[in-house]
């Protein structure tokens, strides 16, 4: 019989299972991706290396598939119809004439939606179709559940769209200000279920805007490391900013009152990402720290002298590091705002 849950532990279920597959899809070429380009010319396998993690980029909704699942404890069959239900509703399959091709992340949100869905039914289903359950529920799942996901597909993208013209906005006010906002909305986002990267590359975010926004993620990776490190592993401490700050995305949900410190600190690094006319791309705006990806991008618009250097390890490192702490200390252990255990996460 299937197990009741209430509507909160099956959001913060999805939530988390979403989470853990951002951190399994994405960070594997955020590691190594700049380093495998830049080694191309003398290492031959860096093009296989890159071409494998870009792969694994694209399997994204069939790892949040599979992360839901075992969230949920469902059993081997429901888990992988789930998963191809996710990659049905997700877009990353392109339909062509000869077949089909993968391509980008998918639409997080869409994928999120869909996997709710097919969650939902395959619990529904159960054992009811007892010896047909290996032959059927997987059929029923991937066309109900993946079918409607890419039927909502193109009204998802639209919101999406809208969410990033609203970003792009942002923009176009001064460029201090704009830092500012742009290094808080971008913090905001890497822990919610919306893409950070699928925002800037819609809006093609470029330039001080995503130098802005790559602090505003690294703000939030730092923060939230430094406040759960006392309950959580060193390994997942190090995963916020070695890898996704998106981990924590349930429990900011849970507990709203996070973001206040979280936006503090986004928007002091990135007015002084503006200040110091801090660059990048879409793609660098979405990742942050992760792979050394932001301050990589950076490096690449700097004169790269030593004053360059050094400014960039006091903005991407020293810095969010020390607002952190000082966060922490005000928030945490002078006021009692917030514990540890708000940030505690069990994997």
């Amino acid at each position: 019989m299937t197990e009741k849950i209430t509507g909160r532990q099956f959001i913060m279920n999805i939530l988390n299972g979403v989470s853990l597959g951002v951190v399994v899809a994405l960070i594997p070429s955020a590691l190594v991706g700049q380093l495998m380009q830049a080694l191309q010319p003398i290492f031959p396998a860096a093009t296989t290396i890159r071409l494998i993690t870009s792969f694994a980029m694209s399997m994204l909704p069939a790892i949040m598939g599979l992360c839901v699942g075992m969230q949920f404890k469902l059993n081997p069959i429901q888990t992988s119809a789930v998963a191809l239900a996710s990659m049905i509703g997700s877009g990353v399959l392109h339909f062509e004439k000869s077949g089909f091709n993968l391509q980008g992340t998918g639409d997080i949100i869409n994928s999120g939606l869909t996997i709710a869905l097919a969650v939902v039914l395959a619990r529904l289903i159960g054992n009811k179709l007892k010896n047909y359950t290996i032959l059927l529920l997987p059929l029923l799942v991937l066309v109900f559940a993946g079918g409607t996901g890419n039927l909502m597909l193109p009204f998802i993208k639209k919101i999406t769209i809208a969410i990033g013209t609203t970003i792009e906005h942002i923009t176009t006010l001064q460029p201090l200000l704009m830092g500012s906002l742009m290094g808080i909305v971008f913090a905001l986002l890497i822990v919610s279920p919306i893409s950070s990267v699928g925002i800037a590359t819609a809006i093609g975010l470029t330039g001080i805007g995503s130098g802005a926004a790559n602090l505003g993620i690294t703000a939030a990776s730092f923060m939230l490391a430094i406040y759960g490190s006392s309950v959580n592993s060193l390994g997942t401490t190090l995963a916020h900013f070695i890898g996704s700050p998106k981990i924590q995305m349930a429990n900011l949900l849970e507990k709203p009152g996070l973001y206040f410190p979280l936006a503090i600190n986004a928007g002091i690094l990135g007015f002084l990402g503006a200040l110091f006319d801090i660059k990048g791309t879409p793609m660098s705006a979405g990742f942050g720290f992760s792979g050394l990806i932001g301050p990589l991008t950076a490096w690449n618009y700097l004169n790269q002298g030593l004053e360059d250097l050094l400014l960039l390890v006091i903005l991407f490192l020293i810095l969010p590091v020390v607002l952190a702490w000082l966060s922490r200390h005000f928030f945490v252990h002078r006021l009692g705002w917030y514990q540890p255990r708000d940030l505690l996460l069990v994997v």
